[in-house]
Formats: structure tokens, C-alpha cells, sequence
């Protein structure tokens, strides 16, 4: 049985949502509350999403891949989210900023797969063979918990702090790179705010993708041919606002840009 506040949560949590209107971290009012709730919480928020609002599950996402981040968070393994079909925007849209509370961007690699990932037990080499193909992503991560004032279970109930991701201009076969080793840039209006590599990433984009199929294979979930993976940023995150031009770029993969209206 699941705890008597999943219900009311998740309602506060979808409405935050529809209405780009922050809560109060869910931790200071539930202390009890475990990462087991917090996922049954992101889980009922999704169900409404699909069933009051026609959006579809296209795909995940990866977060807490840094260990800065999981030192921050206090744990020790990464966290999912869902990626829906409202959260896709094309290759340098205009967002507005209405439409989010406190958004910053990350730099991401995202694998589009061809086959499916069924765990536990995937390995690198089966993530490589079930991949079509990656592509350079911006996650623009959002949280609706008031200041970003997060624990795990905060985050984990929130989507793991999704908004919207916006795919690039180029894709590229994982086999034929080492993606541990490429390089990333992000501009700010023309400036260099963030640098990274790949192996920012679990120490390879891959392994969050080992992570999340062995770790949804425990809850009776597959990652499906034709899903978009997005598997953790490769530098710091930058906070934007209105009037913000950004563009990344990620070597031997390609490039992507987003700005703010």
C-alpha cells in the first residue's frame, strides 16, 4: 500500500507543472518520505500527463551522473525521469520562459536506440549494439520545487527535474567514437560558460545507459527500440533567462542551440 500522501503530492507536483508555479520541497513536509515513494509519486504524475493531456512516453533520462551531484544529494547512484512527447523541442527553438519557473540548460549526449534494452544484466557492448545512433542534446532541467532547494526524493517525485530537451543537427554512430573522450563546449550569447567530456558521465555516457536498463529491468520496465536516452550532462549546468542565446557543441557528434524569449 502505498503512503496516504503519494495521491496528494503528485497532485501538487502536476499542477506546479501545468501552472509554472513553484511548491515547497516535498522532504521538509514528509520527512519519511523514502526514494521508493518519490518514484511512485513521479510515476502517478506521468499517468495524468498521458491520460488528462494525450502526451506520450518517448523516451528517459539520467540524472545525478556527477559525483559532485551525488555528494550533493547524498547518495550513490544516479536517478530516471520520463521524457514525453510535450518536452521535445527542435534544434534552436524559442522557449519561453512563462512556460518554466527556474530553468538552466545542460549539455548531454542522447542515444536513440533501434533495439530493445531488457535488465538486468546489460552490458556497455549491448547498449553500443542497440544504439542507432547519438545525437548532441540540451536538457533544460527544471525543477518545481521552490529555489531548487532539493534533496534526492525531491527530485527523483519531480521527474528527476526534467523540462525539456531539444535534440541537434547531426547523429552519430557510438561504435565508431569514444565517447568518453569527446570533448564538449556550451556558449552563453557567445561566451564559453561550460567544457566537458564525455566521461563527465559515470565516466561513460554508456554506463548511464547500462544503469537505467539493469535498474528499470528490477521494476519490470525495458527501454524500447525507437526511445531518446539522454544520459547526464557533460559540464555544469548554466542558469538562463530571457534574451539568452546557447549553443553547444560536442566533437565528432555535433551541435545544438536553444535561446530564451
Amino acid at each position: 500500500m502505498q503512503p496516504i500522501f503519494v495521491e496528494p503530492l503528485s497532485e501538487e507536483l502536476y499542477r506546479a507543472l501545468k501552472d509554472s508555479q513553484p511548491i515547497a520541497p516535498l522532504t521538509d513536509r514528509f520527512p519519511g518520505l523514502t526514494v521508493r515513494d518519490a518514484y511512485a509519486i513521479q510515476m502517478r504524475v506521468l499517468a495524468q500527463r498521458i491520460e488528462d493531456d494525450g502526451e506520450r512516453v518517448i523516451g528517459k533520462k539520467v540524472g545525478v551522473t556527477s559525483q559532485v551531484v551525488m555528494d550533493m544529494l547524498k547518495v550513490d547512484q544516479p536517478d530516471f525521469g520520463h521524457l514525453t512527447s510535450a518536452m521535445l523541442r527542435a534544434d534552436g527553438s524559442a522557449i519561453a520562459m512563462d512556460d518554466l519557473i527556474a530553468p538552466k540548460a545542460e549539455a548531454e549526449i542522447a542515444f536513440i536506440l533501434k533495439h530493445e534494452l531488457a535488465g538486468p544484466g546489460v552490458t556497455v557492448a549491448d547498449v553500443l549494439r542497440a544504439t542507432e545512433y547519438v545525437m548532441p542534446c540540451f536538457e533544460i532541467v527544471d525543477s518545481r520545487i521552490r529555489d531548487w532547494k532539493i534533496r534526492i526524493q525531491d527530485t527523483v517525485a519531480d521527474n528527476a527535474s526534467s523540462g525539456l530537451f531539444i535534440l541537434g543537427d547531426r547523429a552519430a554512430d557510438p561504435r565508431e567514437l569514444d565517447l568518453s573522450l569527446v570533448g564538449m563546449t556550451l556558449e552563453l550569447n557567445g561566451e564559453i560558460v561550460s567544457t566537458g567530456a564525455g566521461a563527465a558521465a559515470l565516466g561513460h555516457p554508456a554506463y548511464a545507459v547500462v544503469w537505467l536498463a539493469n535498474t528499470l529491468g528490477t521494476l519490470g520496465m525495458t527501454l524500447k527500440p525507437g526511445e531518446v536516452i539522454l544520459s547526464g550532462s557533460l559540464g555544469a549546468m548554466v542558469a538562463v533567462k530571457a534574451g539568452d542565446n546557447l549553443r553547444m557543441s560536442i566533437g565528432g557528434i555535433g551541435s545544438a542551440g536553444v535561446r530564451f524569449i
